[in-house]
């Protein structure tokens, strides 16, 4: 199925879907921003009915006792981790900022709907810094850590680090600045690179990002290197001067971001992504619950690069 329901599933923003061994799973932020739910199911198409199992929820005091952003779902080497974003306060701190840092919690057991969680405490890299929109993969034999913070020597809001990880919640090796807010579609609002995700197609591999502020400069970079290249070495990267999804007033899809990917059972690859379907928001966009999830499968061109297209309108 290639046409899916848009929205895919409604007021569930930053979407991950994970598609591991004979099943999809499902994981995002909720409006209440106080828990971490997971979805199972067979098939991709059945994640959208499939009944949400809570499996952590936010303590009342302490360093994640607030506003619990964008997990993600991942089986490391067998082990099941849920990265997250949390803040021991809503207040912003002396810059104007929100004062996140990013958590993991495992499970050993073979259902991560069941099976119980372990805290393991905050992934903490070289600044204690606003830090957000974790994620990982393996590549050339190694297990890589890719995030957003703030560097207390740039301006803006966040920019994208990788680093190699000793296991899932520690790093091995010094961060490395892939990718910081320069064009003006990244500094919108906000000076913003956030939300990265990875994706590879034939001999590169993909990062794409989100950009500006959640409201309807929300949009999508991209950033890739030859996978023989050496990515600790920022040079060996390549960053599109243009963003590469975008919002369409035409089919009134604004911001669309904060995406992953993930394949159909035919191998074909699936952008997840949120966007609005209005712009008169009220009040801080963060707190407007209606960033829905949506799916679009992605094109790829005769040059190897990925053609997002534009973000399709809603069919109901």
């Amino acid at each position: 199925m290639s046409h899916w329901p848009n929205p895919f599933i409604e007021q569930r923003a930053d979407p991950f879907i994970l598609h591991h061994g004979e099943h999809y799973y499902f994981i995002a932020s909720v409006p209440e921003y106080d828990r971490l739910e997971i979805r199972q199911a067979a098939t991709l198409d059945e994640l959208r009915n499939a009944a949400p199992v809570v499996v952590w929820r936010k303590p009342q005091h302490g360093p994640m006792s607030e506003l619990i952003w964008a997990p993600e779902l991942h089986n490391i080497d067998g082990v099941w981790v849920i990265y997250f974003a949390a803040a021991h306060t809503q207040a912003l701190d002396a810059q104007g900022m929100f004062q996140h840092r990013m958590f993991a919690l495992t499970c050993r057991d073979t259902d991560p709907l069941t099976g119980r969680w372990e805290e393991k405490g905050q992934v903490k890299t070289p600044f204690d810094t606003f830090a957000l929109d974790a994620t990982t993969f393996r590549h050339q034999g190694k297990q890589w850590y890719l995030w957003a913070q703030k560097a207390p020597d740039i301006a803006g809001n966040s920019n994208l680090y990788l680093a190699e990880l000793e296991n899932p919640w520690t790093l091995r090796s010094a961060p490395v600045l892939l990718s910081k807010p320069e064009y003006d579609w990244e500094c919108r609002g906000f000076l913003v690179n956030e939300g990265p995700a990875v994706v590879v197609h034939n001999n590169r591999l993909f990062v794409s990002y989100s950009a500006s502020a959640t409201d309807e400069n929300y949009c999508m970079g991209l950033l890739w290197i030859d996978l023989e290249a050496d990515p600790t070495q920022s040079d060996h990267w390549h960053k599109s001067p243009n963003p590469v999804f975008t919002t369409c007033r035409e089919h009134r899809q604004f911001g669309p971001g904060h995406n992953s990917f993930t394949t159909t059972p035919q191998g074909e690859d699936v952008l997840v992504y949120h966007a609005r379907n209005y712009t008169e928001i009220e009040g801080d966009p963060l707190y407007d619950p209606n960033r829905h999830t949506r799916l679009k499968l992605i094109d790829w061109k005769e040059n190897g690069m990925p053609d997002f297209g534009i973000p399709p309108a809603d069919t109901h």
